[in-house]
């Protein structure tokens, strides 16, 4: 593991995030030197992970400030996303597990997909409010929307949905039809609104564009269970997917004041579009 190359600088080391880094770096380092009976390959990924996440989350933010430098960004967010994409693919390459998500755990890898799709959301907002970039390269503005879409989408889909039925009892009903609509967390909630609006991004700035052989799992929350990979249509997956995070907010969450308004004009803006 000596492929994470960002480094804590001494002027930033007052940040709270790369400290917490620096800690987990420190504690990897004397695990992998112990003998290896005595090394949880488990441990030393989550370390490993948990440093990059942190690591990460402090570029991330200086970028968010900067409101992503025209110059600059477009290869540091491609680093960003190699960085987020290592914990699994170190697990892959090494067959450290014949099930890699079994080795890394569903919460480890919701937060890497999130992360990257999160990024891939903010970065398009950026670029959207671009109009001459847009006009120029409106090509690699789909490819952004397409990969942060995917990743968002591979998020609500690690953990299946919650059967109800006579052997599984809740107090709270509400909570009940979340769990069994996949949402476990407002991040769940954050990334089918993210993906929607990327959705919505993608039919307005890239329709005239030839279609591309892009397939991902378009299902929304639980397909992990059973995964199926289609070209994803902007139109068909926002639509599905906000009409989820319209009625999980106005229904079960409705004591919690989610807003809907951007969500149903993007619905409208949706329909209008199919007709």
């Amino acid at each position: 593991m000596n492929s994470l190359s960002i480094c804590v600088t001494p002027e930033a080391r007052s940040d709270h995030f790369l400290i917490r880094a620096s800690a987990a770096l420190e504690k990897l380092k004397l695990l992998c030197g112990e003998e290896k009976e005595c090394s949880n390959p488990s441990n030393l990924l989550e370390l490993y992970t948990q440093a990059i996440l942190d690591m990460t989350y402090f570029e991330e933010n200086k970028l968010v400030d900067e409101d992503f430098p025209e110059d600059s960004s477009s290869q540091k967010v491609k680093e960003l996303i190699s960085f987020l994409s290592e914990p699994e693919i170190l697990v892959k390459e090494n067959n450290m597990h014949p099930k890699h998500c079994n080795l890394l755990g569903d919460e480890l890898l919701e937060c890497l997909s999130w992360r990257r799709g999160a990024l891939l959301y903010m970065y398009c907002h950026s670029l959207t409010k671009r109009r001459e970039w847009l006009l120029r390269k409106s090509s690699l503005l789909k490819k952004y929307l397409l990969d942060g879409i995917s990743y968002l989408l591979q998020m609500l889909n690690y953990r299946c949905p919650i059967q109800l039925n006579e052997g599984v009892s809740f107090q709270d009903l509400d909570t009940a039809k979340l769990l069994s609509a996949g949402i476990f967390s407002d991040i769940h909630l954050l990334a089918m609104m993210y993906s929607g609006e990327m959705c919505y991004w993608g039919s307005k700035y890239c329709a005239d564009q030839q279609p591309e052989n892009h397939e991902v799992d378009t299902s929304v929350s639980g397909a992990g269970c059973t995964t199926h990979k289609e070209p994803l249509d902007f139109r068909e997956v926002g639509e599905k997917i906000l009409k989820k995070y319209v009625s999980v907010c106005e229904g079960p969450l409705k004591e919690q004041e989610w807003n809907t308004t951007n969500a149903k004009q993007i619905l409208n803006f949706f329909h209008h579009r199919c007709n």
